[in-house]
This record gives structure tokens, sequence and C-alpha cells, in this order.
């Protein structure tokens, strides 16, 4: 597959086979959101990798829109860490998700993101992981291989995009 395909073919999966995840894929997955671009290069990120099951349920059973968490074998937790970019933490840590979402596609497997920050439960995430209060949850990512096959639309290139000023058609 090539790079535009991996863009225009990932999907966000809610249902995944009972099959582990090998470590290879995960360090893999990581180390391309290690290399996402970011403000100054000073990287305001962590990421925590959950695969015991109990934590995922605990997890999927607070975020209204994740209770397929438990059935993932894994879920990466992405945080925001305002000390290492007072102004960007919340926005390079998003750059560094959707390495996450490609390289996951690119390696078969399935993932969706659903947000946290400013969530009601933000602080149960928290409190669960033993997340340190300086930083922000930004959202958690399911991750495995997928057990349904998706499809989606989108807008066109001409309701999405304008030349030199807003509205403006070419």
């Amino acid at each position: 597959m090539d790079l535009v395909d991996i863009i225009k073919n990932r999907r966000s999966i809610r249902q995944y086979l009972p099959r582990k995840v090998e470590r290879e894929k995960i360090d893999t997955i990581l180390e391309a959101a290690q290399w996402a671009p970011s403000a100054s290069n000073k990287q305001p990120w962590h990421f925590i990798v959950v695969q015991d099951p109990v934590t995922r349920t605990r997890l999927g059973q607070l975020h209204p829109h994740g209770r397929f968490m438990k059935q993932s074998p894994v879920v990466i937790v992405v945080l925001g860490n305002p000390e290492a970019h007072p102004k960007y933490y919340l926005c390079d840590p998003h750059q560094a998700v959707q390495n996450i979402l490609l390289t996951s596609h690119w390696l078969g497997l399935g993932t969706c993101w659903m947000g946290v920050r400013g969530a009601s439960f933000e602080d149960d995430f928290k409190e669960i992981l033993g997340i340190p209060e300086s930083y922000t949850v930004i959202c958690s990512i399911s991750l495995g291989y997928p057990d349904q096959k998706r499809r989606s639309t989108r807008l066109s290139l001409k309701e999405i995009v304008s030349w030199e000023q807003f509205g403006k058609t070419e």
C-alpha cells in the first residue's frame, strides 16, 4: 500500500478479534508516534500502553463512546505535557495520534481514537493510570486486529477548499 492509499482506506474500528498484538508492531507504532512533527521539537507527549483487561474494561466503562476498549487487546492513552511546551502541548500530541492511526493501518491493525481532554471522566483516567495532575489526557486509542470492515465518504474538495481567500474557487 502506498501512503495515499493508507490515508484513504484507514477507518475507525470498533470490533476486534481476540488476538494479541505483537510487541514488535506496538513498538513500530510508538516509534512512528515519536517521530511526529512537534513545535520547536519539544515533543510534549507521553504514551501509556494498556494491555491489562481489567484496566481496559474500566477505561471502556468510563468513556461513553469507548465500550469497545475492553474488547481491543491494546489501548494507547495519549497525554499532553504543558511543562514541555506550554503553547502546543494540546496540538502536538494529535500529530503523534495521526502517525499511530496510519502506521497501525499499514501494519494490518485497526484503531479508533476517542477524545478524553476536558471530559468529565478525564480525572478518572488519571487516577486509574497514575497520571500526574499536570498532564492532560488527550485521547485514548483502541488497537487490535479488526473484526469488521468499514466504509465512509468525504466531502468533495470543492466543498472544503478555497483558493487565496475563503470561499474563492480557482
